[in-house]
């Protein structure tokens, strides 16, 4: 694919008189352009977002039960055989 790496996509935006004097004045107590403080500002948002979709965290019995399951030995049964046969004829791990 060609073209420029830096190339910069465009998001649009309609707001209300009053969000966008309040954006404007948060963005200038910051130092910040009104584009720059709208993409800090929604970054850190999404940052936040997906950590808290993408992290478990555990209280301390169940980091304890989770780790002792680790360290069990895993019993080959027949459910188990048969969800990893599944898996390898939909996953191709190359």
């Amino acid at each position: 694919m060609s073209g420029n790496p830096t190339k910069r996509e465009r998001i649009n935006l309609r707001l209300n008189d009053n969000a966008k004097r309040l954006i404007e004045r948060a963005a200038n107590f910051e130092g910040k352009t009104v584009s720059n403080f709208i993409l800090s500002s929604a970054l850190a948002s999404a940052e936040k977002t997906v950590h808290e979709h993408e992290t478990v965290a555990l209280g301390r019995q169940d980091a304890e039960r989770f780790l002792a399951a680790l360290d069990s030995p895993v019993s080959f049964n027949e459910a188990l055989t048969e969800a990893l046969a599944e898996h390898d004829r939909r996953v191709d791990s190359r």
